[in-house]
């Protein structure tokens, strides 16, 4: 088994997925991966509905196509303004999540993730700022997942454009009222190489110690 620390280190956002099946017991472990999150109370506030069918993955992909082409629109018309080297990265991620919402009714499996507010302890809600706590519920099921595709072979990707068109897809899989939607993840095993070196900043950029603005080394 891959180490933690690998996986960690090597979890790509995998846009290019095969349609081959996932044997059943495998997707039983990726998602008792997401059972053992840490959540508030531990509530465990979130479902996780999981889009196989043929019909079904059809509906969600053609809203997300719609919305990928919308989304990325603004990005694809300024290419020619940016410098050589960000063009590069840029086109690269655009053909990735292009062929991601041109394809992803083939992956076989969508994990559709909700949440219920009702269940979660939203201790920001009414500070001036975007509420974000809740989602400490929900979205470390959503990176033991990832990290457990990662541990079984398995590409994914960490989507959120749906959320913009959640009213259909609650329609589409018969999400109660007082259930929303948070991510929508694709998986399958890779087309290319999948899995691999990642570019993030550094933690020099990203720490202080003690105090804002105090270097961490």
């Amino acid at each position: 088994m891959i180490d933690l620390y690998e996986a960690m280190s090597s979890l790509r956002a995998v846009r290019r997925l095969k349609s081959d099946p996932i044997d059943e017991d495998v997707l039983e472990r990726v998602l008792q991966a997401a059972a053992w999150a840490p959540t508030g109370g531990n509530m465990q506030p979130f479902k996780i509905v999981v889009a196989q069918s043929d019909a079904v993955k059809a509906q969600i992909k053609s809203l997300y196509h719609e919305e990928w082409y919308k989304y990325i629109a603004p990005t694809r018309n300024g290419l020619e303004k940016l410098p050589a080297h960000a063009r590069d990265g840029t086109k690269k991620m655009m053909r990735a999540g292009d062929y991601l919402a041109e394809h992803m009714e083939l992956a076989p499996a969508i994990l559709i993730f909700c949440f219920n507010p009702a269940m979660m302890a939203i201790t920001d809600a009414n500070l001036d700022r975007p509420s974000v706590v809740g989602g400490g519920s929900v979205y470390t099921a959503v990176q033991n997942v990832m990290l457990a595709c990662r541990a079984e072979g398995l590409g994914c990707v960490l989507t959120t454009l749906l959320c913009l068109r959640e009213k259909e897809v609650k329609a589409i899989l018969g999400i109660p009222d007082e259930w929303g939607t948070c991510a929508h993840i694709p998986i399958g095993y890779p087309v290319l190489k999948g899995h691999g070196p990642i570019t993030r900043r550094p933690l020099g950029k990203l720490t202080y110690r003690d105090q804002w603005g105090s270097h961490w080394s």
